[in-house]
């Protein structure tokens, strides 16, 4: 069955996509690809100033207007903040939006970071995207084929929470998206005030541009982000995004 050319980001929260992975979707953007962003929660905790039911609509609204920039789609699966858990109504939703995207790749958070809500997300999709297939799932969405071919981002800060750095197996190369990544993630006004509140943290787009930096000097690039591919068994073990993007894959 041949693979549709639709790419999507599944995280836990807005802007955990634009931090992470929106380089490479603009690329593939530009390779003709589809994108669609989604998140389990709205982000609903993030906020000293806002109620849960306010935050979650502004946010929802900035991540609109994030994916909005790479024509993209945005969807909320409308989990809690902070309470995302691997069961059973949780991963039957998060199947039943992929069934109902059918994308090619998909971009989900590192198995190991700094919060449990990322890594919690990050086993989710990984048995979503197997499911995928699975014709007896809970799930009305019709199940399709092949699996996505499933790629996980970086941690937030590139280590574990035991401060072990965790290294990408592959880079790709952001120089010529950094600019739109850098738009997406202006998107979030609601975080960067949030961030600067509750952790002391400011320069929201800067703290994004290091750590591209970083990976970039990793690749012998300016601007990288960098991914693992899950090659687990019923994935695909080909690398479908250096197929697609070439020379701007670079591989160790």
């Amino acid at each position: 069955m041949e693979m549709r050319k639709v790419a999507m980001s599944i995280m836990a929260h807005p802007d955990d996509c634009e931090f992470l992975c929106a380089g490479t979707l603009a690329l593939l953007k530009e390779k003709g690809w589809n994108i669609h962003i989604a998140t389990l929660t709205p982000g609903d905790k993030g906020s000293v100033q806002h109620t849960r039911e306010e935050i979650s609509r502004i946010r929802r609204q900035e991540a609109t207007r994030a994916a909005a920039l790479l024509e993209g789609t945005y969807h909320c699966l409308e989990f809690d903040d902070v309470y995302i858990m691997y069961d059973r109504t949780t991963i039957n939703k998060t199947t039943e939006l992929l069934r109902q995207v059918r994308p090619g790749i998909v971009f989900t958070s590192s198995p190991s970071d700094y919060m449990v809500d990322h890594e919690i997300t990050s086993k989710i999709v990984q048995t979503a995207c197997f499911s995928c297939g699975i014709k007896n799932m809970e799930v009305p969405a019709t199940p399709f084929e092949p699996t996505p071919y499933l790629y996980y981002t970086d941690p937030m800060d590139g280590m574990d929470i035991l401060g072990n750095r965790i290294q990408p197996k592959m880079w790709v190369d952001i120089g010529s998206t950094i600019g739109l990544k850098e738009e997406m993630l202006c998107c979030h006004a609601s975080q960067r005030e949030w961030l600067l509140r509750h952790h002391g943290m400011d320069e929201y787009v800067m703290t994004m541009k290091r750590f591209a930096e970083k990976r970039g000097r990793e690749a012998k690039a300016t601007f990288a982000e960098g991914f693992r591919q899950h090659l687990g068994h019923g994935f695909s073990r080909d690398n479908i995004l250096k197929s697609v993007l070439g020379e701007f894959v670079i591989e160790r």
